[in-house]
């Protein structure tokens, strides 16, 4: 019976894995979990006081103590402020640390290296959470897996993933998101991963890693972060990571539409919510339906079989796998609204590529019916923003988009493209996500289809919530 329970730890042990200095109780204290939380953490755990950029955990310390937390890691710098001689008096151990984000990362590390489970990580400037869970789809069905929580993929999300490991698990499937450089390489020393997955490589995050190269670059640690007996799995189908294939010393397994790719995909057949598929697996075939629209799917799901190949799982068991998976929240979420509105919620995130691979989606599953884009700003593109916005205007004008809406610092960018080629100026509206709500109740007839996309700072789920209100209103 699978007990699921993380690996205790030892006070000694978290000290020698974080290089802390006990400031008070005993080294022999045992703790059976961490937390960051004071709302979400048990007795038994260990309270790590993060400080991130709107809160300070350091002033929940004595929170979690009141609420019966027997141990506390802290900032060195902090511990002058912190009640230490009251916390020794109820017994409570207390470490000091340089940098407590550092310390959960190393604490991470030292509890991956003593699991048995082996790690796969995956990155990529799309589709790294989609491949994540069809990944996770695949082996499960084999190995008894660990995999990310939702968008827990940075310093502190990852840290808390691998903290979960339990002596049962065989793997662990991880996501590793970057917004500057440096982040992967030490995401990649964290989870000292067996297998790296480099989804593509596009205009994401420039605001912070400058330019295509510097995508590169920084997505590519994770290939050079694998130890010697690592292996690759990469996109045959993106320049940009065939040349990190050429250069890596790794052992490299190719997947795409390539016919370079040992794992691929042939005879595509897209329906208006499902796209399907012969999957070449090496030396077999089988055909697979992917329960999601769009071709980009198609390379998710591609990247998940080829770890399953590594791992000697068979193209039954994958194809199982691949054809269980459903997306998740705000990534291609299809609503057949009561009032015969469909609506696509592609809200999570958005970058230019996605953005593109979006609309060619509503164009082809909106055939009989009038297509609106909603479009939030897609954040984090440096000085490029305003053209890569104004790109994707005139893309939605190409695509015969019938109505457009945009919102955000960018919205007359988005417009303005769209206006550019040939868009007439009644059907390109500017406004709120509360305005835009409002003309479309007034607008929308049973048939339409709506896509619904931005950046995740725009919430622009709160568009998608708005209008499935207004169906259900319209419908009493």
């Amino acid at each position: 019976m699978k007990t699921e329970t993380p690996i205790p730890g030892t006070t000694q042990e978290i000290i020698e894995a974080t290089r802390g200095e006990l400031l008070c109780e005993d080294q022999d204290r045992q703790f059976s979990g961490v937390s960051i939380d004071s709302r979400k953490i048990f007795p038994s755990d260990i309270f790590f006081a993060i400080t991130g950029d709107t809160h300070d955990g350091h002033g929940f310390a004595s929170t979690v103590v009141d609420q019966g937390v027997r141990g506390l890691v802290i900032s060195r710098n902090k511990a002058g402020q912190m009640p230490i001689a009251a916390w020794k008096a109820n017994n409570v151990v207390c470490i000091a640390v340089a940098d407590t984000t550092k310390a959960l990362g190393d604490l991470a590390a030292f509890n991956r290296r003593r699991a048995k489970a082996s790690v796969v990580a995956i990155t990529g400037s799309n589709g790294k959470t989609t491949t994540r869970k069809l990944t996770v789809e695949v082996l499960t069905r084999q190995f008894n897996t660990l995999a990310t929580a939702g968008n827990f993929n940075n310093e502190i999300g990852l840290p808390l993933t691998l903290l979960g490991l339990s002596p049962d698990h065989q793997w662990a499937v991880v996501e590793l998101g970057t917004n500057n450089p440096g982040e992967i390489a030490r995401l990649t020393e964290i989870c000292s991963p067996d297998i790296g997955v480099l989804t593509n490589i596009g205009p994401a995050h420039l605001e912070g890693l400058g330019s295509l190269d510097g995508v590169m670059r920084e997505k590519g640690d994770l290939i050079k972060g694998l130890g010697r007996d690592g292996k690759a799995v990469l996109n045959a189908d993106d320049p940009r990571v065939l040349q990190l294939a050429r250069e890596t010393k790794n052992e490299v397994l190719l997947y795409g539409r390539s016919p370079d790719a040992a794992i691929r995909a042939q005879e595509v057949k897209e329906g208006k919510e499902t796209i399907s598929f012969l999957l070449i697996f090496g030396q077999e075939s089988i055909a697979v339906r992917l329960n999601s629209p769009g071709r980009f799917m198609i390379s998710n799901a591609l990247a998940a079989a080829a770890v399953g190949y590594l791992l000697g799982i068979s193209a039954a068991t994958v194809k199982k796998g691949i054809e269980t998976f459903t997306p998740e929240a705000g990534r291609m979420n299809i609503f057949h609204l009561p009032n015969g509105v469909h609506m696509i919620d592609d809200c999570y995130n958005a970058n230019p590529d996605s953005m593109k691979a979006a609309l060619a989606a509503l164009s082809r599953m909106a055939a009989a019916g009038r297509r609106i884009f909603v479009a939030g700003d897609m954040l984090e593109l440096g000085a490029q923003a305003p053209q890569f916005h104004n790109e994707i205007g005139a893309l939605a004008a190409r695509t015969e988009i019938d109505r457009l809406y945009a919102t955000g610092e960018y919205a007359a960018a988005v417009v303005g493209g769209a206006r550019e080629e040939s868009m007439q100026p009644a059907h390109t509206i500017t406004g709120s996500r509360e305005e835009i709500i409002a003309d479309l109740k007034d607008w929308l007839q049973p048939g339409d289809w709506v896509l619904v996309k931005g950046s995740r700072g725009m919430a622009m789920e709160k568009v998608v919530d708005g209008l499935k209100k207004w169906a259900e209103e319209s419908r009493g």
